[in-house]
């Protein structure tokens, strides 16, 4: 059954835990963030909860076990709510990313402060995956292609003029961002960004913590 999986039977039940936690926490801090600026759009629609079963597509966590990538349900936000939509904007797409690295974070943390303490192994596996997982979901989601919460940092950042033209060819960029993900292009696109940044980013939640606490 391995070979019909992204991840082994073995990693699994981490797996499983893991995107619950952060996807559930990455759409609860778009909902929230959009709240405080003005906007009950996602709160009305019962989104401002971290209740996991309103917020985890089941064809988008499928497939992420299956392919290796896959989405949650995406927070609805109607900027007409915002009195500056533009940074409004901005703050609630960064919050969703910027979750998942606080996630990765407080996992390295614990792990940090817990070497030499015992923890069960099972404990350790899932804390590696959370950080691992997590920084993984920090860095695609700032991808700047849709639909993914870079594009729509992208988005906000532009001239209102140049925004209406990204709105045009939006359809196309979502076409062709699968297409970069699912066939072999990925390897010379995303995949190298991954072989560098993650890498990067852990080693950087090393260096904070030794420079800290060490």
């Amino acid at each position: 059954m391995d070979r019909f999986l992204a991840f082994s039977l073995s990693e699994l039940p981490f797996v499983v835990i893991t995107l619950i936690v952060a996807f559930t926490f990455h759409e609860f801090a778009h909902a929230y963030v959009a709240y405080k600026f003005g906007d009950d759009t996602a709160k009305n629609q019962g989104r401002l909860t971290l209740n996991p079963v309103h917020h985890l597509d089941p064809i988008g966590t499928i497939l992420i076990l299956i392919a290796g990538f896959g989405w949650a349900r995406p927070v609805p936000v109607d900027r007409r709510n915002f009195q500056n939509p533009r940074l409004a904007g901005i703050l609630v797409s960064v919050a969703g990313p910027l979750s998942n690295f606080l996630i990765a974070a407080i996992a390295y943390g614990i792990l940090f402060f817990s070497v030499g303490a015992g923890l069960p192994p099972f404990f350790i596996d899932l804390l590696n995956m959370m950080v691992w997982l997590n920084v993984v979901l920090f860095v695609f989601n700032l991808l700047p292609l849709p639909p993914l919460d870079g594009y729509r940092i992208i988005e906000d950042l532009v001239p209102p003029s140049v925004r209406v033209k990204l709105t045009q060819y939006e359809q196309y960029g979502t076409l062709i961002f699968l297409i970069i993900v699912i066939t072999p292009l990925y390897q010379y696109t995303i995949q190298p960004i991954f072989s560098f940044v993650l890498p990067s980013v852990i080693q950087g939640f090393n260096t904070i913590f030794m420079v800290l606490f060490g």
